[in-house]
């Protein structure tokens, strides 16, 4: 008798398994719980029906039993026409069942299965011994019946007749010996100088290890197993995480760990929102002719996941962040909370100044308060563990990975030719190098249209949109519900102007380092109404793109105070612009660098080995023409005589006879 290959919910529960309930309601709330695999009934009276192979294995185990038992009872009624003898009682076997059954919980569902089909036709062979029939015929009747080798059926029956039959399972297994019995032999040295060799950082292949370690095998006489032994070993006994973090490192085995599944219910539209910067992987022409490939800041409700507000340009800096969040609050209001990463452009003092915990730039006590804060804001950064930061905490990251806005906007039909792959093995046969790029209309374009497609696609897989709805839909009725604040005119200006810190003279005048030097000046602003102001530093507020226009005065808890004027337009009136010429000079100097260093074909030092050794030679030093000697005078003091030294060798000679006269006057102590 085989099992069938589907069966329905009564049939399950008329097995009166361990493992299942006993009812059909039961076992069909089981099923629902644990996925079976089903498909509706073809017969009368319809239902569901489970595939056999997916039942859990302890439920396979025992509905094989059942099977075989019920096979046995069969083959046994039918041979009730011989005369039953009395049953053989089995010999007491002296073994200890905890031993036989340790192997189980190691052997694969292939074995346990192979397993249960031998342990069901032994059962059936000891049901008919037990009713009266020969071994040899109840052998073969079982044999013939499930299409059974008689040898090996009988030297199954024969291994386990001596044990109860509650233990034949495991024994048939052949797999409860302990696993220590079956390893190769492998020397302990040599075991840890392979852990030595493949658990490192620098992640070398099993198979060179392997080579290596055969070397030092033959060197030391060490005793190995085969490659194949050392990699099940090593599986045995250092486990994956201990792998991962030895030959990964921390952060690796930090992404193991499972991430934390935050639930958004609580919050409401426009009450959350994170955001973050994308770098295209697709070239555009600049409107300044540059070939680029620009990133956009990117704005996001949390709760909804739809894309508030977004701003691009050729680096991710303060504008763009700080336009993109004056979008959002002009079109949908002041969020309560905000999520950005800790970097140098998200972090600035204009949008966080006031924030202590900022650990970007030196915080200093006069800083002027930065957009955020002044906004009501909470703000909360993204974690660095590991020396990374944690981008999985902001929801935002899962729009730039994997059919994400690289599918809706890089791949956009305006930018094909333009696009440059995700990495260095994505690069499509198009591929160019960045020589030309998509026109900055179109990549504008596609940027729109990209995000619009973005939002709009129905059927989204997420806690809010569960499976039916688009970004779009759920943030326009979940909005239409949120309490929202909503920004005054002074905020408005708080979001389009930038700020910095100056110092203010007596006579109401200052200057922006904004902007930059020319010819080592700076713009000069005047604001008369603060002619003799008792304010030593105040903050003022302007357009980047306007510096030659009026500016806004504060103080440094955030009063205003005055208007101030450009009197002296000498530095660039366009922050954007002055930044696209900074970077246009660096280049400059960096080509001229390059260009001037082809010109020294030899090296300073090949020079110096070209110059000759210079030949000193030893001149006769100069001679004075008045010379001052000092004599011993009467009474043994010092007087000084001055001697005209002469130029030719006889003046030499009475000089020296007069001063080697001189000293041995003054050694006698004559005069």
């Amino acid at each position: 008798m085989e099992v069938k290959k589907w069966l329905n919910a009564q049939e399950l529960a008329d097995y009166r398994l361990k493992s299942l309930p006993s009812t059909k309601a039961g076992v069909i709330y089981r099923a629902k719980k644990d996925d079976w695999i089903n498909r509706k009934r073809s017969g009368r009276g319809g239902g569901t029906e489970y595939l056999f192979e997916s039942l859990p294995t302890e439920v396979q185990e025992e509905i094989h039993i059942k099977v075989a038992r019920q096979a046995a009872k069969a083959q046994a009624k039918a041979a009730k026409q011989r005369q039953p003898k009395p049953a053989t009682k089995p010999k007491e076997a002296n073994y200890l069942p905890e031993v036989i059954w340790s192997g189980w919980k190691n052997a694969t569902n292939k074995q346990k299965a192979k397993a249960t089909e031998q342990v069901g036709s032994c059962f059936a062979v000891d049901d008919l011994v037990n009713a009266g029939m020969g071994t040899v015929q109840a052998i073969e009747k079982v044999a013939d019946d499930t299409e059974v080798s008689k040898g090996s059926l009988k030297r199954w029956y024969y291994k386990v007749r001596n044990f109860e039959r509650s233990d034949w399972l495991p024994i048939l297994l052949g797999n409860y010996q302990t696993s220590k019995s079956r390893q190769a032999d492998f020397d302990e040295t040599a075991w840890e100088a392979f852990k030595a060799d493949y658990l490192r950082l620098e992640r070398p292949q099993m198979g060179t290890c392997y080579e290596r370690l055969k070397v030092m095998a033959a060197e030391h006489g060490w005793s190995i197993p085969s490659l194949s032994s050392i990699k099940r070993k090593l599986e045995r006994e250092v486990p994956m995480t201990q792998r991962v973090l030895l030959r990964q490192g921390e952060r690796a085995l930090a992404d193991m760990y499972p991430a934390l599944v935050r639930s958004v219910e609580m919050l409401e539209a426009m009450e959350w929102i994170n955001g973050d910067g994308y770098q295209h992987n697709a070239f555009v022409r600049w409107h300044n002719g540059e070939i680029v490939r620009p990133k956009t800041w990117l704005w996001q409700d949390i709760r909804t996941r739809k894309i508030l507000a977004y701003r691009t340009d050729l680096s991710e800096n303060s504008d763009t962040i700080r336009l993109a969040l004056m979008d959002v609050v002009s079109r949908y209001g002041i969020p309560r909370k905000l999520t950005i990463d800790n970097t140098r452009a998200a972090a600035n003092k204009w949008m966080t100044g006031g924030v202590k915990n900022r650990y970007r730039f030196k915080v200093k006590e006069d800083d002027p308060m930065g957009i955020i804060p002044l906004l009501g804001i909470e703000l909360f950064w993204t974690s660095v563990q590991f020396g990374t930061g944690h981008g999985q905490a902001k929801p935002i990251e899962r729009a730039f990975s994997h059919g994400g806005l690289g599918e809706t906007i890089d791949k956009h039909p305006l930018l094909a030719g333009h696009h440059a792959g995700a990495n260095v093995l994505d690069k499509p046969d198009n591929y160019h190098g960045g020589k030309d790029g998509a026109s900055y209309e179109d990549f504008i374009t596609a940027l729109e249209q990209g995000i619009e497609l973005w939002n709009n696609r129905v059927k989204r897989d997420t806690e809010i949109c569960q499976g039916v709805y688009s970004f779009s839909q759920v943030f326009e009725r979940d909005y239409a519900l949120a309490t929202v604040r909503r920004a005054t005119t002074e905020q408005m200006r708080l979001l389009m102007l930038m700020s910095e810190a100056v110092t203010l003279k007596h006579n109401g005048t200052f200057s922006l380092s904004c902007g930059g030097k020319v010819f080592g000046q700076k713009n000069r602003y005047e604001a008369v109404d603060l002619i003799g102001s008792t304010h030593k530093k105040v903050v003022v507020k302007f357009d980047p793109e306007r510096l030659h226009d009026t500016v806004w005065v504060y103080s440094l808890d955030g009063r205003f105070l005055a208007e101030a004027v450009c009197t002296e337009k000498v530095a660039f009136g366009d922050k954007a612009t002055g930044r696209e010429h900074d970077k246009a000079r660096k280049q400059y100097v960096k080509s001229e660098k390059a260009m001037a260093k082809a010109q020294q074909a030899m090296g300073i030092k090949e020079l110096a080995d070209l110059m000759p050794e210079a030949e000193v030679e030893e001149d006769a030093a100069p001679q004075p023409s008045i010379t001052e000697v000092m004599v011993v005078a009467q009474g043994n003091t010092m007087r000084r005589q001055v001697v005209e030294t002469e130029t030719d060798v006889d003046a030499e000679n009475e000089f020296d006879d007069d001063f080697m006269r001189a000293m041995s006057m003054l050694k006698n102590g004559d005069e």
